[in-house]
């Protein structure tokens, strides 16, 4: 009778064994064969940056004693901003090494220009969209690199003014203003290290003034380019993450 209950229970136990593996990921039984972490396929995230240091390379046109004008480069003010810049990553993990990603963020993106005795300082808040890659190692809490390219839609332009001793002039603000282009696009590389902390650099290759906007009848950014570089750091969170397959059907076992 005991051998009869033993083989019973052998069973029964293997049967609910096969039926626990089947209901998992391939990557989930994978791992528990390997004892490495569970590779995650598709997941929603969402993305922080933070503290951001920006530049920009600005080109404009100079004027001779000829009265010939020719173009020359400068560097920018350096721009730093604490404003939380967030969005939403939807994830693709191909294997343990590889996966893609795109998502949608809103950004604080501007820069700072010296004219003589005065300030003036330049800003969007931009939704934008991105899409890259990532190589490095997919599972847990791994270190990957990722890049990629994206487009900004120019949500809000600001601008104000100051003379040297820090007192405001002017200020206003534009919704879809003509001042700025309406689309940005960008490149973008970065760094993820364990507990989600990233470090990434983004650059826009294209003007960030419209050079044809008009304004009375005068063209004020005709000619100019200021393309913006920064470097931010951020951190990552995944959404709906799996629980452990052993504390898992340790419950499942403790409500039979």
């Amino acid at each position: 009778m005991s051998n009869k209950l033993f083989a019973f229970t052998l069973v029964t136990f293997s049967l609910y064994a096969n039926i626990a593996m089947a209901k998992l990921p391939i990557g989930d039984s994978m791992s528990l064969k390997s004892g490495k972490p569970a590779i995650p396929k598709f997941f929603i995230g969402n993305s922080f940056d933070g503290p951001m240091l920006s530049n920009s390379v600005n080109t404009h046109p100079v004027f001779n004693s000829g009265g010939q004008t020719s173009t020359g480069s400068t560097y920018g003010t350096v721009r730093f901003s604490w404003i939380l810049n967030f969005g939403f990553t939807f994830n693709y993990n191909l294997n343990q090494h590889f996966g893609c990603f795109t998502g949608i963020d809103i950004k604080n993106l501007g820069f700072i220009e010296k004219l003589g005795n005065y300030t003036v300082k330049h800003r969007t808040y931009n939704l934008g969209a991105p899409i890259g890659i990532k190589m490095g190692n997919m599972a847990g809490k791994g270190r990957y690199v990722f890049l990629g390219t994206g487009l900004d839609l120019a949500l809000n332009y600001r601008e104000k003014g100051y003379t040297l001793r820090n007192q405001k002039i002017y200020k206003f603000s534009e919704w879809f203003s003509d001042r700025t282009p309406l689309f940005m696009p960008y490149v973008f590389a970065g760094v993820a290290m364990p507990r989600g902390v990233t470090l990434k650099a983004q650059y826009y290759p294209n003007g960030f003034l419209n050079a044809d906007y008009t304004h009375s009848g005068i063209k004020p950014y005709d000619g100019e380019k200021i393309q913006i570089m920064y470097l931010t750091v951020g951190f990552t969170t995944k959404y709906g993450k799996k629980h452990d397959f052993v504390k898992k059907h340790v419950s499942d076992l403790n409500t039979m």
